[in-house]
């Protein structure tokens, strides 16, 4: 299986953990964090802080970034 076709399976998972989202995406851990202190990826779009203060990556969101919807 392709990593698009990883992806795309996974997409159905909705939100993953920063760790994961650089497994799928091919982005370092460091490169996502920076993203989101630099406003690139915004908290309630790509980003969610879960309950448990964790950070998420919304991989739709993801997605709609790298076509330039977002």
């Amino acid at each position: 299986m392709s990593a698009a076709q990883t992806l795309t399976v996974d997409a159905a998972a909705g939100f993953v953990t920063v760790k994961k989202a650089a497994e799928l995406t091919g982005l370092s851990v460091k490169a996502i964090r920076r993203k989101r202190e630099e406003g690139i990826w915004r908290e309630g779009r790509e980003i969610v802080v879960g309950p448990d203060k964790r950070i998420y990556v919304d991989i739709e969101a993801f997605q709609k970034w790298v076509r330039g919807l977002q």
